[in-house]
């Protein structure tokens, strides 16, 4: 992404779009292989790993695919994809969530890129770890005080109806 935006500036967005669709597709692919192996997908990882994963994605659902999407390595994405197959996540907010991850880090990637040219990847190495976090904190916010948000209408709602 970044060599290739260095050189053609003007393409980035393509480029990030391009990036975004393979990656995407490449996950996709994982998560249904994954689905058909089952468990034994999950045997590369430890028992720790694989039991912690599945607690985020019961718990945060599409935000914790979403988040490990934006994450930079070595944080171990692909065992939050795998995850996501044999637990059956629904494979069309998994595919949203890959998506809009990836998009989003692939444009930032090309930014740099337009940015700082060939000390780009300098730039990314030393802070897309706190631009990934802050990141993902800034979604953990918003989707946090969205449902307290709609908790409290609801109990607004309950307290408001006849018999209350």
């Amino acid at each position: 992404m970044i060599i290739l935006t260095t050189a053609h500036p003007r393409m980035m967005v393509a480029y990030a779009l391009l990036a975004t669709a393979g990656s995407t597709v490449g996950c996709v692919i994982l998560y249904y292989i994954s689905r058909r192996t089952g468990a034994r997908a999950l045997r590369k990882f430890s028992p720790a790993k694989q039991k912690r994963v599945k607690e985020l994605i019961d718990r945060y659902d599409v935000l914790s695919v979403l988040v490990a999407s934006l994450m930079p390595p070595p944080f171990p994405f692909k065992l939050f994809v795998i995850s996501a197959g044999v637990f059956r996540f629904n494979v069309i907010r998994f595919t949203i969530a890959i998506f809009a991850g990836r998009a989003f880090r692939f444009l930032l990637e090309g930014y740099l890129a337009i940015r700082y040219g060939a000390q780009a990847k300098e730039v990314l190495a030393r802070y897309y770890p706190w631009i990934g976090l802050g990141l993902a904190i800034a979604i953990t916010a918003f989707f946090v005080t969205r449902n307290l948000l709609k908790r409290r209408a609801r109990t607004g709602e309950e307290s408001l109806e006849p018999g209350n």
